[in-house]
């Protein structure tokens, strides 16, 4: 069973209206089948939200269990200038959780996009939301039309240890011979994508190449134990392509804390598939999402072990130095975190491993995954001069130092 309650406008003014609806159909392990609105919608209950100043709140509500929710909205063009704020109480207790900020802005340009939305979290099993809406960390305050609160239970699912890593494809190129080891990866089929959701046929880069891997973070919690990571990717899947209306997951590959690598997008993770993680730069990088939220928490040491070895995998499948620097050209207009602006069609030189955060206004992957990128990097470039035997790759220039991007050039 999954569930979905919807946060619209309401028709009164200064208030906001929680509608909750049901679906059918679970997200489960092997294909169970998508999620479709029930006939004869079960509204069980709609609550007004009195706005109180510059916010909204909406006190204590029971739901069906839930584990994962997200924001959403109409239009996927349009920005969230708001700090919302959830808590949820654990599945037949009466504790409730700290409050839980959202992402405002997923930021993934995937073409396909049917609405807007923050990124999905993951809270666990839950039977009880609290939100709380106000005004951004720089004082403005707009909320887009149609907002909603989306909830998601990923359904059950089967250990991921019990499919081995994706078949790679057979055609094998003389540069993917020779790229670093390819490290074991969970196959969908794995994490028990339910593949119905997702019919369409792959898309990839149309340069056939990968210039550049993008680390991020899925934001939300660290709670999640690494036996639950499965029906996260599930609920992360579930949530991209249901309530945001996306093809499929969006990024390439993810990593739970524990440092289990997983296939993202389908097409094949030894190919170059385009996905949907980072708004400007999808038609020539790779995205890697490591689960969970890493602005105050340091990743484990097997995750940036992960991480790094498949960067200098996937990199190396074309010839890329982990440690070199590459031109990308921006798909959109763009600001990033620290600030440097840039025009469609600019020429930008970035590391061949960077953050999301270096081609958007985000604060992903968190400051302390970022902070570990020039770890990243190194272990990358020690994993690909094991097969290489220190043999040069591309001709990329040294990174800059640290993590800063380049101005854009002409």
């Amino acid at each position: 069973m999954w569930s979905r309650a919807r946060w619209t406008a309401g028709a009164a003014a200064g208030t906001l209206v929680l509608d909750i609806f049901w679906g059918a159909g679970a997200h489960g392990y092997g294909g169970q089948g998508a999620g479709a609105p029930l006939k004869g919608l079960d509204r069980s209950r709609t609550a007004p939200i009195p706005v109180v100043r510059d916010g909204a709140v909406l006190s204590g509500t029971d739901t069906r269990p839930f584990r994962m929710l997200g924001v959403t909205w109409d239009d996927p063009d349009a920005h969230l200038a708001a700090t919302v704020e959830v808590r949820t109480r654990a599945v037949g207790t009466a504790r409730w959780s700290g409050w839980l900020k959202l992402d405002g802005d997923d930021a993934h340009g995937e073409e396909t996009a049917l609405r807007g939305g923050t990124a999905p979290v993951w809270v666990g099993p839950s039977d009880g939301v609290e939100v709380r809406v106000g005004p951004a960390p720089d004082g403005s305050f707009a909320l887009p039309e149609g907002l909603r609160l989306d909830l998601v239970d990923p359904g059950p699912g089967g250990p991921a240890g019990s499919a081995g890593p994706a078949p790679l494809a057979e055609s094998v190129t003389a540069s993917q011979a020779a790229a670093a080891p390819r490290p074991a990866i969970v196959s969908r089929a794995g994490w028990g994508a339910d593949e119905s959701l997702s019919p369409e046929a792959p898309a990839y880069l149309p340069g056939g190449k990968v210039k550049a891997v993008v680390v991020h973070h899925t934001a939300g919690s660290n709670t999640y134990t690494c036996a639950e990571a499965p029906a996260v990717l599930r609920g992360i899947h579930a949530y991209h392509v249901q309530q945001l209306g996306w093809k499929d997951i969006g990024y390439n590959f993810l990593v739970d804390k524990c440092g289990t690598l997983y296939e993202g997008r389908k097409g094949g993770v030894d190919r170059a598939v385009l996905a949907a993680h980072a708004y400007g730069f999808n038609t020539e990088t790779s995205g890697i999402a490591v689960l969970g939220n890493y602005t105050d928490v340091t990743p484990a040491g097997a995750v940036l072990d992960s991480v790094a070895k498949l960067a200098a995998w996937k990199l190396g499948q074309y010839g890329v130095s982990p440690t070199g620097t590459t031109t990308l050209t921006a798909g959109a207009a763009g600001r990033n975190h620290a600030g440097a602006t840039w025009a469609k069609g600019a020429k930008l030189s970035f590391p061949t491993i960077h953050g999301h955060r270096d081609g958007y206004n985000t604060e992903c992957p968190g400051e302390r995954l970022y902070a570990q990128l020039p770890t990243i990097r190194a272990r990358a470039a020690a994993s690909a001069a094991a097969t290489s035997a220190g043999s040069s790759r591309g001709g990329a220039a040294p990174a800059p130092e640290g993590n800063a991007l380049a101005l854009p050039r002409s």
